[in-house]
């Protein structure tokens, strides 16, 4: 098995490490650091954290890509040729084989034995056609036991494995915090004593570490959100689309800020003939209907994918290119807001006291630029880029659903809420479907709102309290 990373998974692990360094320099700035912790005093920012790190865990175990390797036997020695296979997979996939293997034969409901609809059978005793519920072929139950008790036997196991790893992930954590004893430690926290709800954090984590080890455990055994019109697992397509929507939202974010930044601050800080242009620039853009720019780029970038099969070896290759293009447009539609806003308050700073002493003193505009804007608009940004994330997730699944965002083969909420869209209307209703999709773009979402709001609170100047 051999490591093959896709242009998303490159620059998404190019964003993390960025991050950690920018993390880096912010410990070591009082300052910074001071209005951080303040942001994360809040016990609803600490718990919206810890539920979007866990969204990004998932992001990351499906963006390390692996292709098996096929020994070539014509060849010998070190000349023998390696060869592939066409699948990709990632981490992700590989922890969850098992649902990828137990495929079944068409719809069947969350922790269901039987499909969902009826089938014609022949009996062959009487030769008599009916119609009946087929068993599902990777769901048994042993012999002795109902439905009901083989789940809450399963069930008990599973919340006890997952309550021994978070608590032993816990104690790790707080082993390696501070320099008090432990026993102090656990008292401190126990009643919430600590500058950080740390009590809230890790109530939060043990939430969602026994529900994800609970559904886990039971996916080996039960289709635990259902399975899709071809038999494949709900609950695995939902944790795929985790790293659609994750990467939606951070890397449109990385394409866009540059571009807002540079040419905010620039139509602000030098004016003149540099002010017009950029003002027609993004006047121009937003006076065309971003949906239909969209469509359009979109289907031009299909027509040459289609034009030019030889480009991809495997679908995934092609699915990802077209990802990595929905997130460039997405990124060149959506900078002229905090342009516009960065231009505002760009032109506000420069009338300040100590932007027109740095002038008289011949200081250059560079350096006005770096010392004295820039650290005036870092609130500004980071508000933006927190409250964009949620609207862009939330515009990966219109666009999938309109059938204008990413490939259909892809993994994405939104194009199970498009299938679920042709079946809400059947008899018997699956509605399963749009579930799964709503919960975990709901509980993404909400999460980013939650903690935007606080980061708004804290980071905005003008919130005296």
């Amino acid at each position: 098995m051999n490591l093959t990373l896709l242009w998303t998974d490159i620059m998404v692990w190019i964003l993390i490490f960025a991050l950690m360094g920018w993390g880096w320099v912010v410990s070591r700035s009082p300052q910074v650091k001071k209005q951080w912790r303040t942001i994360f005093r809040s016990r609803i920012a600490m718990a919206s954290a810890i539920v979007l790190l866990f969204y990004l865990s998932f992001a990351l175990l499906d963006s390390v890509h692996m292709r098996h390797t096929v020994q070539d036997k014509s060849g010998q020695g070190a000349s023998a040729e390696v060869h592939y296979k066409g699948e990709m997979v990632s981490l992700l996939d590989l922890l969850f084989a098992h649902t990828i293997e137990h495929t079944e034969r068409t719809y069947s409901a969350p922790f269901a034995t039987h499909e969902y609809a009826k089938s014609i059978v022949v009996d062959e005793k009487d030769n008599v056609t009916r119609q009946a519920y087929l068993p599902l072929k990777y769901v048994n139950i042993p012999a002795g036991e109902s439905e009901t008790e083989d789940i809450v036997r399963r069930s008990l196991g599973a919340f006890g494995l997952g309550l021994f790893a978070s608590l032993i992930l816990v104690f790790l954590h707080l082993l390696l915090k501070g320099k008090e004893r432990f026993s102090e430690k656990v008292r401190h926290v126990w009643r919430g004593e600590t500058e950080l709800p740390w009590r809230t954090a890790y109530l939060t984590f043990l939430l969602l570490t026994v529900t994800f080890v609970w559904l886990y455990i039971l996916s080996y055994h039960y289709h635990v959100l259902g399975t899709d019109k071809v038999g494949g697992d709900v609950f695995y397509q939902s944790l795929k689309s985790i790293r659609t929507g994750v990467l939606i939202g951070i890397l449109t974010t990385l394409v866009m800020l540059p571009v807002s930044i540079v040419l905010g601050i620039s139509a602000g800080f030098f004016g003149g003939w540099i002010d017009d242009v950029i003002q027609y620039i993004y006047t121009t853009l937003n006076s065309i209907p971003g949906v239909l720019l969209i469509a359009a780029a979109v289907l031009v970038m299909q027509v040459m994918m289609d034009n030019h099969p030889q480009w991809f070896e495997t679908t995934l290759e092609r699915s990802d290119l077209r990802l990595l293009f929905l997130i460039m447009i997405l990124g060149v539609t959506s900078w002229t807001g905090l342009c516009r806003l960065l231009r505002a308050e760009t032109l506000k700073i420069s009338q300040v006291e100590f932007v027109t002493a740095a002038k008289a003193f011949g200081v250059s505009k560079w350096k006005i630029i770096f010392r004295h804007i820039m650290p005036n608009l870092m609130h500004i940004i980071l508000i933006s880029v927190v409250l964009d994330f949620s609207g862009l997730v939330l515009a990966e699944a219109v666009l999938s659903y309109v059938g204008v965002g990413v490939d259909p083969t892809m993994y994405s909420w939104g194009n199970m809420i498009n299938q679920a869209r042709l079946e809400m209307a059947r008899e018997p209703m699956v509605w399963w479907l749009l579930f799964s999709a709503f919960i975990f773009m709901f509980i993404l979402v909400l999460a980013a709102n939650l903690l935007s709001d606080r980061v708004q609170t804290v980071l905005d100047p003008r919130n005296k309290s």
